[in-house]
């Protein structure tokens, strides 16, 4: 009889600790300004409060190599992850992974710029290696800048080098050229010599940073990233000691000082408000952007040896409509979550 109470007992908790675990989920993100509130989201808690309120975990892991990041989120190792509008396009969904932007965080509005060594202008690119993350956005934006300048890829050799590595190569070489994204971008503009000859501004809203996750991701996840990421939004936006920590816990975790943090915040056109978000999501300008955007990839190869076209894959908008393939979307910008944020229905 003892040894059936014995039994009894260790199958009971057994069964309680299997009912109270929670289901888990992977998020990646890298370095860049527009994500370091995933961090801090992280670090203060507001993560961890906005998955318990759905009753799940969400581990959140930094991995520093930014192309890295979106592979092993192609490959299923995470269940979400940080990328650009184009990067979200030419890798998972063009791999055949449905995928959705969750959120979006913002766009870069002098964030990315194009750097270079004992020159004045981008005609003075011309000739030279230009290093950066070959097929990211900033393979784009150099594309765009050559062409407002009457040039193309052919007056320069592009070299591909990850972001993990771009400021230090840069500053190292007398006669550099570069192409990146903030915090190395700061490293490179204050380096010797160095002048920012371009940057995202002058391609106002083309390149768009955002959360994104497997379409078919769990609500729960969707709405606690979501909640999570407007809380942190809610204290970085405020004017007391919250936002101050905040700003400093960003600065340090990236490396940079918080009037570093600051002034790349200022050319960060952040949605710090959720409704803000949902309205560049519906307008008429993004649409465009990812028509300019599926077409460089297309040119580029991006799409695979055997893509006959930019139509190949489907981008479906919050409106119903698609851009491209309506029997194969798989990259969609969707405002649902957002909307309940700025509804306070979350």
């Amino acid at each position: 009889m003892k040894l059936f109470k014995i039994l009894a007992v260790a199958t009971s908790l057994l069964i309680a600790t299997t009912v109270q675990a929670k289901d888990k989920f992977d998020v990646a993100w890298s370095h860049y300004t527009g994500w370091e509130p995933w961090a801090y989201a992280d670090d203060s808690g507001i993560l961890k409060k906005w998955a318990d309120k759905y009753d799940i975990e969400i581990k959140l892991t930094l991995i520093n190599d930014y192309i890295e990041s979106i592979n092993l989120y192609t490959t299923g190792a995470y269940d979400a992850c940080t990328m650009t509008n184009m990067d979200a396009l030419t890798i998972p969904a063009v791999g055949g992974i449905d995928s959705t932007a969750l959120i979006i965080g913002d766009f870069s509005n002098g964030n990315d710029g194009i750097v270079v060594k004992n020159g004045s202008s981008v005609k003075d690119l011309k000739g030279r290696e230009v290093r950066l993350v070959e097929l990211s956005v900033s393979h784009y934006m150099l594309a765009r800048a050559l062409d407002m300048n009457g040039m193309s890829e052919r007056d320069v050799t592009v070299v591909n080098t990850s972001d993990a590595d771009i400021a230090a190569v840069y500053v190292s070489d007398p006669n550099g050229a570069a192409v990146t994204w903030n915090p190395p971008l700061i490293e490179a503009r204050n380096a010797k010599d160095s002048t920012l000859v371009f940057d995202s501004s002058q391609i106002e809203g083309e390149i768009v940073d955002l959360m994104v996750v497997k379409s078919d991701a769990d609500e729960r996840l969707k709405k606690a990233l979501t909640g999570a990421w407007y809380e942190t939004m809610s204290q970085l936006s405020g004017r007391g000691k919250t936002a101050q920590d905040a700003i400093a816990f960003m600065a340090d975790n990236s490396g940079g000082t918080p009037a570093e943090f600051k002034s790349q915040l200022k050319t960060t056109a952040m949605f710090y408000n959720p409704a803000d978000a949902v309205a560049f999501a519906q307008g008429d300008a993004l649409k465009k952007t990812m028509d300019d955007v599926r077409n460089f990839s297309f040119d580029k190869g991006l799409y695979g040896e055997g893509a006959d076209s930019a139509d190949l894959v489907g981008i479906e908008y919050p409106d119903g409509s698609v851009a491209g393939n309506k029997d194969n979307i798989k990259f969609r910008f969707d405002d649902t979550y957002m909307k309940l944020a700025a509804d306070g229905k979350l």
